[in-house]
């Protein structure tokens, strides 16, 4: 259990880091992390304050995996399994995508961020959901 919450601990801190770093106006990464309308212009351009919430709930779910560990007690044991099952599900979701531009499923797979979604948002998503899983099981 240690490797498996371990590993997504870390992943949901980095993850949480680089959405701080977006949200006070980095732009390292900025350039492939959005869908592309017709492979030139971002989908959607999201407002700091909507990177700063996203940020926090990367640190939520880094918590639970602390809390699992036996790190800090964020939440009670009783709801500790359904919230790694929440994770589990959130990530599986995005894994299977919305069938148009992000996930397994998707129908445009040119552009940046289609490349990249592909090779590494996919996998990592599919990662995550079998690591809560697995912390889950093994708890």
């Amino acid at each position: 259990m240690i490797v498996f919450s371990g590993l997504n601990l870390v992943i949901f801190i980095l993850i949480s880091l680089i959405h701080v770093y977006w949200g006070f106006g980095g732009k390292w990464g900025t350039s492939a992390v959005f869908p592309q309308l017709d492979n030139v212009v971002a989908s959607f351009k999201p407002p700091p304050i909507a990177t700063f919430i996203v940020a926090g709930g990367l640190l939520g779910f880094a918590s639970v995996h602390a809390t699992a560990l036996g790190l800090f007690s964020f939440i009670t044991a009783y709801y500790l399994g359904a919230c790694l099952i929440i994770i589990a599900a959130i990530f599986a979701l995005r894994a299977i995508g919305d069938f148009k531009y992000v996930g397994l499923f998707k129908k445009r797979r040119a552009g940046a961020f289609a490349q990249n979604d592909t090779r590494y948002y996919v996998p990592l998503c599919v990662l995550i959901s079998v690591n809560a899983c697995m912390t889950y099981y093994l708890l």
